[in-house]
């Protein structure tokens, strides 16, 4: 079959949040959440500045791509059920090399 990789984006709100710090703590708990739970690789990559909006890009690596796509819609069901930041918006890409 070869090499599957998914890979998307998380953008999220944070409304009660109000300094970066704040901020910072928030989305390392989220991060290590996913990293945990679903072993991919992820990372804030937007909006590093603002302390209530953030974006977090995550990718993994599979061989079956029904597998990847499932991880990844309980990766961002986990995400938007955690209570801790509000999902604006989602985008997933699978790639097969």
């Amino acid at each position: 079959m070869g090499m599957v990789i998914g890979f998307g984006t998380i953008s999220l709100r944070l409304p009660e949040n109000n300094t970066l710090k704040g901020k910072r703590k928030i989305i390392k708990s989220i991060l290590g959440k996913m990293k945990n739970t679903f072993n991919v690789s992820a990372a804030e990559v937007d909006y590093n500045d603002v302390h209530r909006k953030a974006e977090i890009g995550f990718s993994m690596v599979g061989n079956e791509t029904g597998h990847i796509n499932s991880k990844m819609d309980k990766l961002i069901n986990m995400v938007d059920d955690s209570g801790i930041a509000e999902l604006i918006d989602t985008q997933i890409e699978i790639m097969h090399c």
